[in-house]
């Protein structure tokens, strides 16, 4: 136990508090004990309140530091590929070379969705955003693998962890293909992880796919880059819904619909929106002038972080990506020279770096994407795929320990009691 406390005095007493130090990141006060002194604390957006204790990610945003497990995201993403990082999430430790090669081998096995699943899309209509479809679909599972749902049963909860990773780029992949019209593609089990998910999105029966490792690579790194981000609002999401014993396919899908959120998980479409709205290059001017304009509501999107007050460290291995993508296809795409010339000004522009308004992965993964051929409504489906092992690393760290039901309080300002007064007698 900690030996450090804060003291707050309430209505003249004086009540101790413990403080606890964690590994890494700033001292925690623990007021769970307020209540029985007849107080709360008030803290919108819970942005000075910490829900739980995790051993999965931690981000210093003063100094642009993301590790999961301990380990810098610069490294998983230049020296690791997903499903390594899935593993390292899920278990704590980097796999031996054996347990890589099991984990893969089992991850390929379940990537085939039941069969009554594909007439599951037809419920929905053709026009449907993917996002809807996807949160449909997943929120359905349960339906369909209900016989490992005991969630005090840790062999249940480790095959549901490796078939949401596995059947999520199918899903994803079905969302696309429904869309468009075109026939589903079953996964190949020779392929690797995100060389899959490209042939499923843009594979037809008709022919052998072939897949540009430059584009797997630089898909496998978007996936590693969204695997985990700490305590988000979906992640959040996934565990108060998890603290309630709500089957983890359910979790899942609630944690889909909180991503779907423009405020969270929008943020790569919106640059190319905001490409959009610029429009040329010749009106590049007039938007940075309007970006530092603080009177003008326009903001440059993709640019800065909520929480990197320094920089994203994982644009710079997006950066490289992205490069290396427009390089090989040389697109001649006047919305991502666009792109570029915002890129150059940012990095260059005395105004960005006193600003900290560097390029951020979003704005990085957004062009990727869009050089690759996916829709902008696909983004944020690949942002849930990515995040699921994230989502279930949490949900199943919080059922291994002692938890509680999530039950937050709140300042209520609404009327005091009052009579009711009969409806011929109101005025």
């Amino acid at each position: 136990m900690t030996e450090k406390k804060a003291t707050l005095k309430v209505d003249g007493k004086d009540l101790d508090l413990p403080i606890y130090t964690p590994t890494l990141g700033r001292d925690v006060i623990d007021v769970s004990k307020l209540v029985a002194n007849g107080v709360f604390t008030f803290d919108p957006g819970f942005t000075s309140t910490a829900s739980c204790e995790s051993k999965i990610t931690f981000i210093d945003g003063e100094v642009g530091k993301l590790l999961h497990r301990g380990y810098s995201i610069e490294e998983l993403a230049g020296k690791s590929d997903y499903l390594e990082v899935c593993y390292t999430l899920l278990y704590g430790e980097l796999p031996t070379a054996e347990q890589r090669d099991q984990f893969i081998s089992t991850v390929k096995n379940h990537t085939m969705v039941h069969e009554q699943i594909r007439n599951f899309f037809n419920g929905f209509r053709r026009d449907a955003h993917p996002m809807a479809i996807m949160c449909g679909v997943v929120g359905a599972l349960s339906a369909f693998y209900h016989d490992s749902l005991d969630i005090n049963n840790p062999e249940h909860r480790e095959i549901t962890a490796y078939r949401l990773i596995a059947k999520m780029p199918t899903i994803a992949a079905m969302c696309y293909k429904y869309a468009l019209g075109q026939p589903f593609m079953y996964p190949r089990n020779d392929l690797g992880y995100a060389e899959n998910f490209l042939h499923m999105m843009f594979g037809n029966p008709c022919e052998e796919s072939k897949i540009s490792p430059t584009l797997a690579k630089a898909m496998d790194r978007i996936f590693i880059l969204h695997a985990d981000h700490e305590q988000n609002a979906s992640t959040s999401t996934v565990r108060l819904a998890g603290s309630s014993g709500a089957n983890p396919f359910a979790c899942i899908a609630a944690g889909i619909s909180a991503l779907w959120g423009p405020a969270h998980g929008g943020a790569n479409e919106a640059v190319l929106n905001m490409l959009d709205e610029i429009g040329s290059l010749d009106n590049i001017d007039t938007y940075i002038a309007k970006a530092k304009d603080k009177n003008d509501p326009f903001k440059l999107m993709g640019f800065g972080h909520r929480v990197y007050k320094n920089y994203d460290p994982r644009a710079t291995v997006m950066r490289e990506s992205c490069h290396d993508v427009l390089a090989e296809l040389g697109v001649n795409d006047p919305q991502l020279e666009l792109a570029m010339k915002l890129e150059e000004i940012a990095l260059s522009d005395p105004y960005f770096k006193e600003k900290k308004l560097f390029p951020n992965v979003d704005f990085y993964s957004g062009i990727i994407l869009k050089a690759i051929g996916i829709p902008t409504s696909m983004f944020t489906v690949i942002f849930a795929l990515s995040r699921t092992v994230g989502w279930i690393a949490h949900w199943n760290e919080m059922i291994s320990n002692p938890y509680k039901i999530g039950r937050p309080r709140q300042l209520y300002t609404g009327e005091t009691e009052r009579e009711f007064i009969p409806v011929n007698e109101r005025k």
